[in-house]
C-alpha cells in the first residue's frame, strides 16, 4: 500500500453536503478496496488566481489515504466525473510531512518590514545620495593584476586589427 494524499477544489456553490457526500464516496471507494483512510482536512474557501469554469472561488478538502494504485486510479476518474469538482490532485504522501492548510492569519512576525526612515544622520533629506554608478572601479575588479591579455592588446581588438602574439601564445607554439 502507497500512502496518498488528493487535494481537491470543490465547487463553492454546491451545498456544504453535497460537498460532504464528494469526500465520503471518495473514503468509501477506497476502504471498499481495502486501504485504510488516514484524514481530511478541510482547508476552507479560497479565491482563485484565475476564473476556472466561471468561478472565483474554490472549496479545499485535502484527503490522505493509504491505497494501491487501481484504488487511486478509480477514486480519480469519479473525481473527474463529477461536475462539482473543479479541479483535483493526486500525489505520493511523503511519511512524516504535514501538509495543512495557508492560514491568512498565520503570518510570521519576523517577515513584518521594519518602517523605513526618511532621512538617516549620514544622509541629510535634503541632500541626493552618492551615485553607485560614479565609482571608478567595482569592488570586485582586481586593481594590482590584469589577465594574460594586455590593455593594448584589448584596444588592437576593438579596433579590428590583428593581435600581436603574447608572452603566453609563444610558449605553446
Amino acid at each position: 500500500m502507497t500512502s496518498y494524499e488528493i487535494l481537491l477544489m470543490l465547487d463553492p456553490d454546491q451545498a456544504e453536503a453535497r460537498q460532504d457526500e464528494i469526500v465520503a464516496r471518495a473514503r468509501e471507494q477506497v476502504e471498499k478496496a481495502g486501504g485504510t483512510w488516514q484524514s481530511h482536512d478541510a482547508w476552507g474557501r479560497r479565491r482563485l488566481a484565475y476564473p476556472i469554469a466561471k468561478k472565483e472561488e474554490g472549496v479545499y478538502h485535502l484527503l490522505v489515504f493509504d491505497a494501491d494504485g487501481p484504488t487511486l486510479n478509480e477514486v480519480s476518474r469519479v473525481l473527474k466525473i463529477d461536475d462539482a469538482v473543479l479541479r483535483h490532485m493526486a500525489t505520493r504522501h511523503i511519511a512524516g510531512s504535514r501538509t495543512s492548510a495557508p492560514r491568512d492569519d498565520a503570518a510570521p512576525a519576523a517577515a513584518s518590514p521594519a518602517p523605513a526612515t526618511a532621512a538617516t544622520d549620514e544622509t541629510p533629506a535634503d541632500e541626493p545620495e552618492a551615485d553607485v554608478s560614479a565609482e571608478t572601479e567595482p569592488e570586485y575588479a582586481a586593481t594590482s593584476a590584469v589577465s594574460d591579455v594586455g590593455e593594448a592588446d584589448i584596444a588592437q581588438r576593438n579596433s579590428g586589427e590583428e593581435p600581436t602574439e603574447t608572452p603566453a601564445e609563444e610558449e605553446e607554439s
